[in-house]
């Protein structure tokens, strides 16, 4: 193992200067300068939306509910993933357990799956049940996908106001608080946009703040553009961070009321071939040295942040095995591991994870071993490590002793760091994270941010909005409002809503012609969604999981067909297992994410190693390639000869009309060129002249991954049957 090892200093995050009398800490609290800044920003009625870009770790989240601490200001705060907002819904009541306001805060969370068995316990439509929790908070804690589809009529009847829902929370919550932004995309960032500008030109004006570590300086131009006053709190900027070299600068500086926000850390770059298991392997190969890091600083706790869920799956009962006979417990975090397992990894001493374990979930570890797919997820993933001195366990303080990383990396990104002629880092050498992070963004992979997709797609929902505005229900109320939103979308999104408008129109006749269907417009419905649709998506009944209510989940069938050892079964039987399950032990399992599965099946296991597969088209996919636009394609199947269930999911799949981009290059070029980021849905696929090839010569993205496909597809050009990049 060649050592390509580094020390990152301690961050120290600077005090804030002088406490305004309004307001009142708990005993022994201080406020760093970002989140006085971030409180005064709040205040002040000249501004619109804050940018706090704190470093992870820095307590971004008191600045965010201050204000709601001291007075009767309410607040929405909005989380990329349900794990996230159970950890923020533990810590907010802590931070109302030491603030003690006169008059105590309620907290809901409200999730898509909480929403559900919340309406059916109660007896209630989803409108009414938002309705009654929403009127019951002060600090609500649910998604932007939540708040987007409320902004978007999602739960109404063809009878109720359009503005039912949205109108009163816009009115009642003063604060929209958007956590974690930088893990969305372009389409989330242009829904957040357009129900930006429908609260302010609906309502009078509201407060956002968008957390996030790094700043999205596209996201700033685009909405100074729409006239909103933005402030960005910066402290890397304004030197309020201090990176000391010795143990006697860290006294000092403590003396002086800076805080510790990030301890030293000791990292070390694995380089690895860039294969599917490199990682999976190194690990197994490796896992003494896991073992001896335990024996070697007793009371540690480590977490390993990989790709893939098969592998983390995998993984998880090896170092089982290795580790409980010396009283170590290893926990999973992944998005297919139930509630209860999930809730109780946060306690082992040792967990493997995916990406749910890496955005903004506080874990107290000393140890981090981790994949990543690009700079972003580098730097994210390492943000986990280093930012707690210790943890309780039974009442007794344990304290870490060091902090320790090892990355596991491409080959070309240690080469590009340590052994070029002039490289970013030596062996052993010191370095401030400010340096660090700078370096990892401009040596490893940047994904593409597809500024493109604004102006393409993003004004489609602007249209929706317009006609939602103009229903005859509320038409009248909000005539001058329409205008002013059509008139802000034209010049945030620098398009013609006439002309998106007929574009809309064109797509449901081109639809009506290929299914005969009356209704629908499957590419408005994608470009409308927050996420993007889930037209691949199977119901799991897992017959891995040992609680028996949380067997019940969803995968994309890519996933099952590359990993898991499955059986076919029925709806009807998945959902009478679902609801004798929910009876018998007299838990409520919610079954609307299952309303839309393509197949239902039993996972029995893992494999361990992938299966080859490829979509099918039983035409000629050349004139499709040709037409470089999305479209609806019917007749896509799967082709792998090897499943015995393939045939009948072969025959299902070639029903429904899909929302596609179809390219005529092989995927693993597709992506390079494009960095199309680690979870793009797109997939190898194969015509009737060449089903019989080793490597499929096209590459079809589905749904929203095909409307931000073809935002690239530009770049490309077509010269004598060769692609190449403009």
């Amino acid at each position: 193992m060649s050592d390509y090892r580094i020390t990152l200093k301690p961050v120290y995050s600077c005090p804030a200067k002088e406490l305004p009398l309004q307001v009142k800490l708990p005993e022994s609290w201080s406020l760093s300068w970002h989140q006085l800044e971030t409180w005064k920003a709040i205040r002040d009625p000249n501004i619109d939306v804050i940018f706090n870009t704190a470093m992870t770790g820095d307590g971004k989240s008191l600045a965010a509910y201050l204000e709601t601490l001291l007075t009767d200001f309410c607040a929405i705060g909005l989380y990329p993933t349900n794990e996230l907002a159970r950890d923020q819904e533990t810590q907010i009541q802590d931070y109302i357990k030491n603030f003690q306001p006169k008059i105590e805060p309620r907290v809901v969370r409200l999730s898509g799956q909480e929403l559900e068995i919340y309406a059916e316990n109660e007896n209630l439509k989803k409108a009414a049940a938002i309705e009654t929790r929403t009127g019951h908070a002060e600090v609500l804690l649910t998604n932007p996908d939540i708040l987007h589809y409320l902004h978007r009529g999602k739960y109404l009847t063809r009878d109720d106001r359009s503005d039912k829902l949205w109108n009163r929370i816009d009115k009642d919550f003063d604060l929209f608080i958007f956590d974690e932004f930088h893990v969305f995309q372009a389409p989330q960032v242009a829904s957040v946009i357009n129900t930006m500008l429908l609260i302010r030109n609906t309502n009078r004006r509201k407060k956002f703040l968008f957390l996030s570590a790094t700043p999205n300086r596209r996201l700033i131009e685009r909405l100074r553009l729409a006239g909103f006053r933005c402030q960005e709190i910066n402290p890397i900027d304004a030197n309020k961070y201090q990176f000391p070299d010795t143990e006697t600068q860290c006294q000092q500086l403590k003396a002086e009321g800076w805080r510790p926000i990030s301890r030293e850390i000791s990292l070390q770059f694995i380089s690895l071939e860039p294969s599917n298991k490199a990682s999976e392997t190194w690990l197994k190969e490796n896992s003494n040295l896991i073992l001896a890091h335990f024996q070697q600083y007793p009371g540690s706790k480590g977490a390993i942040i990989l790709n893939s869920i098969a592998a983390v799956k995998r993984l998880t009962p090896f170092f089982q095995e290795l580790l409980q006979p010396h009283g170590l417990v290893v926990g999973e975090n992944t998005g297919l591991s139930g509630k209860t397992e999930k809730e109780k990894s946060l306690q082992a001493d040792l967990v493997l994870g995916t990406s749910t374990i890496d955005v903004g979930v506080d874990f107290k570890i000393n140890f981090l071993i981790f994949e990543s797919a690009d700079a972003g997820s580098f730097i994210q993933r390492l943000g986990r490590l280093g930012r707690h001195d210790g943890y309780e366990r039974n009442g007794e303080k344990i304290t870490f002793e060091n902090f320790t990383a090892y990355a596991l990396v491409p080959n070309f990104l240690v080469e590009r760091l340590f052994l070029v002629d002039f490289p970013s880092f030596e062996v052993d050498g010191i370095y401030d994270r400010s340096f660090f992070q700078n370096q990892i963004r401009e040596n490893y992979r940047r994904i593409n941010d597809f500024e493109g997709y604004y102006s393409r797609w993003g004004a489609v929902q602007s249209v929706l909005i317009c006609w939602q505005l103009g229903h005859k229900t509320i038409a009248q109320q909000y005539k001058d409002s329409q205008k002013a939103f059509k008139t802000a979308c034209q010049e945030v999104f620098k398009t013609s809503l006439g002309r998106v408008a007929g574009n809309i129109k064109e797509w449901a006749t081109e639809w009506q012609e290929l299914s005969g269907k009356q209704q629908g417009n499957p590419i408005v419905e994608d470009a409308a969604s927050f996420r993007g649709s889930t037209p691949l998506q199977c119901g799991i009944y897992d017959l891995t999981e040992s609680n028996e209510v949380d067997r019940f989940k969803t995968y994309d069938l890519p996933g099952v067909l590359s990993n898991l050892e499955v059986e076919t079964m029925t709806e009807a039987a998945f959902i009478r297992t679902l609801k004798e399950t929910a009876q018998r032990t007299g838990q409520p399992i919610p079954k609307g994410r299952f309303a839309h599965c393509l197949a239902f099946m039993k996972l029995r296991s893992y494999r361990e190693e992938r299966l080859n597969w490829k979509f099918t088209y039983s035409g000629d996919l050349q004139p499709i390639a040709d037409a470089w636009k999305v479209q609806v394609l019917i007749g896509i199947g799967i082709w792998q000869p090897d499943n015995n269930w393939a045939g009948e999911i072969d025959k299902r799949l070639k029903k429904q009309g899909l929302v596609c981009y179809v390219l005529r290059r092989p995927v693993s070029e597709v992506r390079m060129r494009l960095r199309l980021p680690m979870h793009f849905q797109i997939y190898p696929i194969s015509d009737q002249y060449s089903i019989h090839e080793a490597t499929a010569p096209y590459a079809i993205a589905f749904g929203q991954s095909a409307l931000l496909l073809d935002t690239l597809a530009y770049t490309f050009k077509s010269e004598g049957g060769e692609i190449w990049m403009a």
